[in-house]
């Protein structure tokens, strides 16, 4: 007889159904909302492994997780690092400043100055030289 290694009651399951049916739920989450049901469904982690195409220690990690988290065990884990300072709107005013005529008595604009300049007209509160080359490179301006 086979270990069944998670045993969901019938509200966790119809709630993980209707999860798998959300059109917007990340492919990570699905696989890991999917290996549980199959978990449920006696399967083995070898076999629910190979069906979500996982390895074994990651569904027996997920089942550990789901049995002690519940479904916020599923998510994904923060990830560390600075968090973004600079929105979109701003990296989009940052692009269209460097698309702009030169100021006069210059034939291009500088990084540095575009960084002083952004500021001074206030389309952001502060930015660096480095952060407004990291800006233009990901939008394949002339300037990097």
């Amino acid at each position: 007889m086979k270990k069944q290694h998670i045993q969901l009651n019938e509200s966790e399951r119809t709630q993980l159904e209707k999860l798998l049916k959300q059109r917007s739920l990340p492919v990570r989450k699905f696989k890991r909302v999917l290996a549980i049901l199959e978990l449920d469904r006696s399967g083995t982690f070898t076999a629910v492994a190979q069906t979500v195409a996982a390895t074994l220690q990651s569904v027996s990690t997920w089942a550990s997780k789901y049995r002690e988290l519940s479904l916020t065990g599923l998510d994904d884990k923060a990830i560390p690092g600075r968090p973004v300072t600079i929105t979109g709107a701003e990296r989009a005013k940052i692009t269209a400043l460097a698309s702009s005529d030169a100021p006069e008595g210059r034939s291009q604009w500088s990084l540095r100055l575009l960084a002083e300049k952004a500021v001074e007209l206030e389309l952001i509160e502060e930015v660096s030289h480095t952060q407004v080359n990291r800006i233009l490179k990901k939008t394949n301006s002339s300037l990097t």
